[in-house]
């Protein structure tokens, strides 16, 4: 039997996930603990060295103290953000204290004092992290960064399972392309669709297209669903829906254009052969990213100027929805867009009569 690890030690690159587990370990290492002096909950988050100081030194107090009635106690270390690959990790004192840190882990007796530490995010790479791994009840939660889509499908997966649901065909990648990489509110979007659709059910694709939020992208207000369909009327009555509400033109404006620069990225690959549009979506996108990699030197971040930076699922169903505008149609649409804005400038209120205009101009065609 291996012998006893002297503490738990959970992290990863969310914060969320990783304090979700460390409050799930910490109630059930107090579940049967009656004296509430006997747990102690430090923080261990930093915004510079002295305050590392602080937080390793109320540690090393804490785990000394003996219990008042000579039980075991409990002591959880929390939110620190010192491990990880920034100015306040990276410097000397901060290195010293975890350093030292280290060397009150190594003399901690489990019999005496249960220990749990939660960090988010970490630089693995470090020796102290390395240390932990082999010298703890290791835990890594949601990835570490590498496989981002994968690790928050892993997320959405988990938690169904815990509220006895499952996905359908493409529910789950539609719900990652509209919340995005926020662990919190997809774990609070899947209970909210397992609670829709009851226990033991099947959460479809349309369900969370008629229940989840539009966070992470602009390109789902509903008018940018009924234009890229073609479908006149269906574009004419949503514009009056957004305008009765109270809603304004410049976001269906940034909807659309963000929609027509990926489309016109994704023409263009079809056109030159080297992506087709089949049943599944969009084939040949990975293969064409390398080819085009010099063209976006630098853009890492998520923009619909790049259309490798788009959730290659979110890309073929736009591509895929409906027939695919040809390039001079597309191109036009960036024109008309830009002389809807700027009559929008001139008659600021006139702003559905200016985009029902633009609706007909481009769909009526």
């Amino acid at each position: 039997m291996a012998p006893a690890k002297n503490f738990t030690f959970v992290c990863g690159s969310d914060d969320y996930l990783v304090g979700r587990l460390g409050q799930e370990r910490f109630a059930a290492l107090t579940a049967d603990m009656a004296d509430e002096f006997s747990r102690e909950i430090i923080s261990g988050f930093a915004g510079n060295v002295g305050e590392v100081e602080s937080a390793v030194n109320r540690f090393r107090e804490s785990v000394q103290t003996v219990s008042m009635f000579g039980g075991k106690r409990v002591v959880w270390l929390r939110d620190v953000n010192f491990l990880a690959d920034t100015v306040t990790g990276r410097a000397e004192g901060t290195l010293q204290q975890v350093a030292d840190l280290q060397q009150i882990l190594e003399k901690i007796n489990p019999d005496e004092v249960a220990v749990l530490i939660t960090a988010a995010p970490i630089d693995r790479r470090r020796s102290f992290p390395k240390w932990c791994e082999k010298n703890a009840d290791f835990m890594l939660t949601g990835g570490d960064g590498d496989n981002a889509s994968e690790a928050l499908a892993a997320v959405v997966l988990a938690e169904a399972k815990t509220l006895g649901v499952t996905f359908g065909e493409g529910a789950i990648e539609l719900l990652l392309a509209k919340v995005g990489a926020n662990t919190r509110l997809l774990v609070e979007e899947t209970r909210k669709l397992a609670t829709y659709t009851g226990e033991g059910a099947k959460i479809e694709e349309s369900s969370v297209a008629e229940l989840t939020p539009n966070v992470a992208e602009g390109d789902f207000f509903e008018a940018a669903e009924a234009f890229f369909s073609g479908d006149l009327p269906w574009t004419l009555a949503s514009l009056h829906r957004h305008f009765f509400t109270g809603g304004d033109a410049r976001p269906i404006i940034s909807a659309l254009q963000n929609r027509n620069r990926i489309l016109l990225q994704v023409r263009t690959l079809v056109d030159s052969g080297e992506v087709r549009v089949s049943p599944r979506g969009l084939d040949g996108l990975q293969r064409a990213a390398p080819a085009h990699a010099g063209k976006f030197i630098g853009a890492t971040e998520k923009s619909s100027f790049n259309l490798f930076t788009q959730n290659p699922w979110y890309i073929g169903k736009l591509a895929g929805s409906a027939k695919l505008p040809s390039l001079r149609r597309l191109i036009d649409n960036q024109q008309d867009y830009i002389a809807a804005f700027e009559e929008i400038l001139r008659r600021p209120h006139d702003q559905e009569e200016v985009l029902r205009d633009l609706a007909v101009r481009c769909l009526a065609a």
